[in-house]
């Protein structure tokens, strides 16, 4: 049985950033079947979203851009890396940022730290980097292929995409503030906020996972 979270001692690291989209009128290229349980597979091909293109339309607002199949067949070659403008975009709120002041952004790491601690993008950037080939992958993804129908997102298979992920160890940041004794997991915020009363989504990853983690 987990303990009570006011019994653990925890990190808090807030203001990861997030890409930004803005919404666009939608205009429809072409027609894809995803070939959903319920009959309802019809989707749109759109290019209007900033960044992306050929991409399967899932919802407007929030969106939620599917990958089509063609960009994991071979169809765009040999890279077994899914394009930047074809990876699927899972956006959980409407109140989408067109905008992030890379200049203002500030990393801060809290909570159960020697010192409390404040990075800005060029801090982050001057630090040791590691790149990481990794498949990510929307916990929903195939739900619209399962019979009887299940509520959410009706993904076809394209939520997911596999890439070269950029960025500096989650240790050498906890090492920038020092970890205080006792402590157990690790809690991540995001730069996104959840509007009016919807939950604030955090995740939380065990302390010696976050360390031994490249």
């Amino acid at each position: 049985m987990a303990e009570p979270v006011d019994r653990r001692a925890a990190l808090a690291l807030g203001g990861l950033g997030v890409g930004a989209l803005a919404s666009a009128p939608l205009w429809a290229q072409a027609m894809v079947d995803l070939g959903l349980s319920d009959g309802t597979g019809q989707r749109a091909l759109t290019n209007a979203f900033p960044g992306k293109t050929g991409m399967i339309l899932q919802r407007s607002r929030a969106p939620l851009l599917e990958t089509p199949m063609a960009a994991f067949d071979g169809a765009l070659g040999d890279d077994p890396f899914t394009p930047n403008d074809r990876f699927y975009v899972r956006w959980h709120y409407a109140d989408i940022p067109l905008s992030v002041d890379a200049a203002a952004f500030r990393l801060r790491i809290g909570g159960a730290v020697k010192r409390a601690t404040s990075l800005s993008l060029t801090d982050i950037q001057a630090m040791p980097r590691v790149e990481v080939a990794a498949v990510n992958q929307c916990s929903g993804n195939s739900r619209g292929l399962f019979a009887p129908r299940v509520p959410g997102a009706q993904w076809g298979n394209g939520a997911m995409g596999n890439a070269r992920w950029t960025g500096v160890r989650l240790r050498d940041l906890l090492d920038r503030a020092g970890v205080a004794p006792g402590v157990v997991q690790v809690k991540l915020s995001g730069l996104d906020q959840a509007p009016g009363e919807a939950p604030h989504f955090a995740k939380s990853l065990a302390l010696d996972h976050a360390r031994t983690t490249t």
